[in-house]
């Protein structure tokens, strides 16, 4: 049974990053799926110690960083509000983050290409339509750099939206940290199934992930799945490292998108 890529069929992806934290970065703080909802992030931002302004710039607590783990646009209700603080976050130093491949597929559909209709990803263009078209630049300019992935901590935690398989070439690890594999398979829904990376894993760093949603974070050996289906009436999930806990808060913006 082989696994196949799905991505978006260009042939270079942006540089893995090494180093995305600032020198005085203790500790890390990574954000799974957000998917628009706004409400929840700056709910689970409060829970977590960080204090927005009414303009959306992020203070972190002494020592901490964040870290959004990908798929920061479509389905919930202000996707421009989520991409305005995690933009301002990253230009201040207070944030990473990387791409996601719900990310990658908006920066494309603003970059004029023709893809599949989804409810979720008309919302978020809907809602960005209304804003300035400097900002749909800046917003197509940072998903366009966001890296595949993340390694912090010197090593000891990397983050990949959609996990890593450290055992295939560059270009296709890229590609898979931010689409995932699929199998042949097919569920109930008639949607490919995605390979269990995770039984493969044999690396000595924690991977944070998202792209798969779980009712609660999931633990697997040296992984954690921060998904938690905010957009689909679940919670939206963080990862604090390294104590190894994790924190929630319940989906409150009234939008669900049936299932993921």
């Amino acid at each position: 049974m082989s696994a196949v890529l799905r991505g978006s069929g260009e042939d270079r992806w942006p540089a893995p990053a090494l180093l995305a934290a600032p020198a005085t970065a203790e500790a890390y703080d990574v954000i799974g799926d957000v998917h628009g909802c706004l409400p929840e992030l700056l709910a689970l931002l409060n829970q977590l110690g960080y204090r927005v302004d009414e303009a959306l710039r992020v203070r972190a607590p002494r020592g901490r960083h964040l870290v959004f783990a990908g798929d920061l646009v479509d389905r919930g209700v202000n996707t421009p509000g989520v991409l305005r603080l995690v933009m301002g976050a990253v230009q201040d130093g207070v944030a990473s983050c990387v791409l996601g491949n719900h990310d990658d597929q908006l920066r494309r559909a603003l970059d004029g290409e023709t893809l599949p209709s989804t409810r979720g990803r008309a919302a978020a263009l809907d809602q960005l339509a209304r804003e300035t078209p400097a900002f749909r630049a800046q917003v197509r300019a940072f998903l366009g750099g966001l890296p595949p992935r993340l390694r912090l901590a010197g090593g000891r935690l990397l983050v990949a939206h959609a996990g890593d398989r450290d055992t295939l070439g560059e270009e296709a690890r890229s590609r898979s940290n931010v689409y995932g594999l699929s199998l042949p398979e097919r569920d109930a829904f008639g949607r490919r199934l995605r390979d269990d990376w995770v039984a493969a894993y044999r690396g000595s760093a924690l991977v944070a992930y998202g792209h798969t949603p779980v009712r609660t974070p999931q633990w697997r050996g040296r992984t954690v799945n921060l998904d938690t289906g905010c957009a689909f009436g679940g919670a939206l999930s963080a990862l604090r490292f390294p104590e190894g806990l994790t924190a929630s808060v319940a989906a409150r913006s009234g939008v669900r998108y049936g299932r993921p």
